[in-house]
């Protein structure tokens, strides 16, 4: 990718923000990542001062009773911060972006499911969400907090024990979880994964064409809070690029959209995004 000229705007002042809103004049498919949530508690898993980690994979997962344990037990862990989280500004003024029709619908990379709770209702979740579980052996899906129920019975001595690290995915560090009890199937005892695209898994078809089905809609492209290190980002972002969209970036520190972009916002999303939505509805 590459050949566009991009302009970068280090703050979100009135200027910056008309020269956005010229160029999101028609319809606006809107990507997000991690950086749209860290202003409700969520980290970041790139941004300044994220620790390094490195999450399971899926082989991991399927390989080793172990560290399925690990997973489910940080999972739990994570997943009951993840729960209490509140959308904050930003993801508000997508959902009112929405609602007055400029902008036709969500792709996030996020799992943590703030943008439904902010009342946004085309929603496509590229990674899954962390309030869903299928069985990998027949298909049969659970509500998250059915199997948290489970795991809280099955596993009382760890429930509530432990210090919470949480993780951007939805998880949290956890120490020695050997006794651990990992939840089955009850419909067949398969093995139990979060509905979420694991590091190493590919996004399915389908739902990446429907997240390609909104650019393909829409009038321009607006990335928030997303460095576009995964490939599914990166993706929409060339398909944009193809189309000769208008290509706005908003996000603290680099991007691998920034030489792509028509204009590049050095800013944070939450207040940025409430500015643009008054800017836009005006």
């Amino acid at each position: 990718m590459g050949g566009r000229a991009t302009e970068v705007a280090r703050e979100p002042g009135a200027d910056v923000l008309e020269q956005a809103a010229e160029l999101l004049s028609g319809t606006v498919a809107v990507l997000t990542g991690a950086g749209i949530s860290t202003d409700s508690g969520i980290p970041d898993y790139r941004g300044d001062g994220a620790p390094k980690r490195r999450p399971m994979t899926i082989q991991q997962f399927l390989s080793d009773d172990s560290f399925r344990k690990r997973y489910w037990a940080g999972s739990y862990l994570g997943w009951a911060r993840f729960v209490s989280a509140e959308p904050n500004a930003g993801h508000l003024a997508l959902a009112d972006l929405e609602a007055a029709g400029r902008v036709p619908g969500v792709v996030t990379q996020n799992v943590d499911g703030l943008h439904g709770k902010a009342g946004s209702r085309h929603v496509v979740e590229v990674h899954g969400s962390v309030d869903r579980v299928v069985c990998l052996r027949c298909g049969q899906l659970f509500a998250r907090g059915a199997i948290a129920e489970r795991i809280e019975s099955a596993n009382a001595w760890f429930v509530g024990g432990a210090t919470v690290t949480l993780n951007p995915d939805g998880d949290a560090d956890v120490g020695d979880v050997a006794d651990f009890v990992v939840p089955d199937c009850t419909v067949c005892g398969g093995t139990l994964k979060p509905e979420v695209v694991f590091f190493g898994e590919f996004v399915p078809r389908d739902r990446f064409q429907e997240a390609a089905a909104l650019v393909t809609r829409a009038d321009a492209l607006l990335v928030a809070g997303s460095s576009l290190a995964v490939n599914s980002g990166i993706r929409l972002l060339e398909q944009a690029r193809r189309r000769h969209l208008p290509i706005v970036v908003l996000n603290r520190g680099a991007t691998k959209g920034d030489r792509v972009a028509t204009l590049k916002i050095e800013a944070g999303t939450t207040e940025t995004l409430t500015a643009l939505r008054d800017v836009l509805l005006a």
